[in-house]
């Protein structure tokens, strides 16, 4: 048996603690890792969302990505438009 300082004695308690507090939370985690959340998501109906594949917008005026004003006739070309809208981040 050997015989500790007062502060060596403290030094390996708070050790003890640190090493079983870690442990703990380990176990904790470890726990919880196998399950999956019971999060439930809200079906979407994305016809709902707006003009379809092959249907025909109605006429916008909007800016694009330098500032100019475009409407659905600036875009067309002779074999039609296709039109892509990006929703940003920053939005």
């Amino acid at each position: 048996m050997t015989i500790l300082t007062p502060v060596e004695a403290v030094t390996k308690l708070r050790n003890l603690a640190t090493l079983a507090a870690f442990l703990a939370v380990l176990g904790v985690c470890r726990a919880d890792a196998g399950q999956a959340p019971q999060q439930t998501r809200q079906q979407i109906d994305v016809a709902k969302l707006g003009p379809q594949v092959g249907q025909q917008v109605p006429d916008f005026n909007l800016r694009d990505q330098t500032g100019r004003m475009r409407n659905l006739q600036s875009v067309m070309g002779p074999r039609g438009a296709m039109l892509v809208f990006f929703r940003s981040a920053d939005w």
